[in-house]
């Protein structure tokens, strides 16, 4: 073989490794982010340059990935880390078929005592039944699940699917047989994507339109929903984010509307915040408390803590005071602290 075929043969396998380069790039791109896949890129591209001809692309690629890992994990504190950690998992499971993802906190209050107590009139009135009254103390619990509808819209949009069911259980109360007090049922659906704006030093990992459903399942006088067009921005820094919720109640006929001046108690608008620090996870909420003057707002603050070294829940401890706790409590003040377990968390 003489030189000409040699530097022909170098010139071909360098294409080659260039080309591959690319496709693992925009690979990565998809995967990862633009972020991650363009600093692989650049570093892969550097390594090249500088690696014998007996370098394999998969000693680069290595090299790079292990590169880039690092200079993640020397990103500065205000870099925001649990948001993005969480939509990263998101991303990875909406290339699976069939998934099932966390959407609100899932979690279950073994105790959870109102002050304020819970007030049976209205189902006295609907079963007519003048002895029925509740326990202060029950049991609560939420499971909410997502799942991806259409990935990659547009390009940039994901579209989603949620249903969040929460049930208020009077799981101690013998004589009216355990039963359940309250159930709300959530569905919902939305257009997400992922912008790359900051402000403040916060930057806006995520933003969403959507729509959603709210109601009791009832009839008569515990009949109780409402329907939203909603917004949902999300902004972090570090272990820090905050969410802004704004919505827009569709109106219904008079006649038909359980709940007319749900609004007044619920606002439109709802935020959130969460910080992360180690295993520890705090979150607050504050609702309608601007717009009523904080007449008839709410608060609720949560706490998720590890037990032990036992990896698959967390102790919680939630705390609720002012109005719409529940749809059937939507105009009826409760002041009430749960304890019991979380199997996800905000963050």
């Amino acid at each position: 073989m003489n030189y000409s075929q040699i530097q022909i043969r170098r010139v071909a396998r360098r294409s080659l490794i260039h080309l591959w380069i690319v496709v693992i790039g925009l690979s990565g791109f998809v995967l990862s982010g633009p972020v991650a896949a363009d600093d692989q890129l650049a570093c892969m591209t550097e390594m090249l340059q500088q690696s014998s001809d007996s370098t394999t692309v998969g000693e680069i690629r290595a090299r790079c990935a292990e590169q880039t890992e690092d200079q993640l994990s020397a990103e500065p504190d205000n870099q925001p880390v649990v948001v993005s950690d969480r939509l990263k998992e998101d991303k990875e499971n909406t290339l699976q078929p069939f998934t099932l993802m966390a959407h609100k906190p899932n979690y279950f209050l073994a105790g959870a005592y109102n002050s304020k107590g819970y007030d049976a009139q209205l189902f006295q009135e609907q079963f007519r039944d003048p002895s029925i009254e509740f326990d202060d103390t029950e049991a609560q619990f939420q499971l909410s699940l997502k799942t991806p509808l259409w990935v990659g819209l547009f390009g940039k949009v994901d579209i989603y699917g949620a249903y969040t069911n929460r049930s208020f259980w009077q799981v101690y109360n013998s004589e009216l047989s355990s039963l359940f007090r309250e159930t709300n049922h959530e569905p919902e659906v939305w257009a997400q994507f992922s912008p790359t704006w900051e402000i403040f030093g916060f930057k806006n990992l995520t933003n969403s339109v959507g729509f959603v459903h709210q109601s009791n399942g009832r009839g008569g006088v515990l009949s109780r929903s409402w329907n939203r067009l909603y917004a949902n921005f999300v902004f972090a820094r570090g272990n820090f984010a905050i969410g802004f919720k704004p919505w827009i109640r569709f109106s219904e006929d008079a006649s038909s509307d359980d709940n007319p001046d749900i609004t007044d108690y619920l606002g439109h608008y709802e935020l959130r915040a969460g910080y992360k620090w180690n295993e520890q996870v705090f979150s607050v909420m504050s609702r309608n408390n601007l717009e009523s003057g904080f007449d008839q707002g709410a608060f609720e603050f949560g706490w998720s803590f590890p037990l032990w070294e036992y990896p698959y829940l967390k102790g919680y401890i939630q705390y609720f005071r002012g109005y719409g706790e529940s749809l059937i409590d939507y105009d009826r003040k409760v002041n009430r602290i749960g304890i019991g377990v979380s199997l996800t968390d905000w963050l």
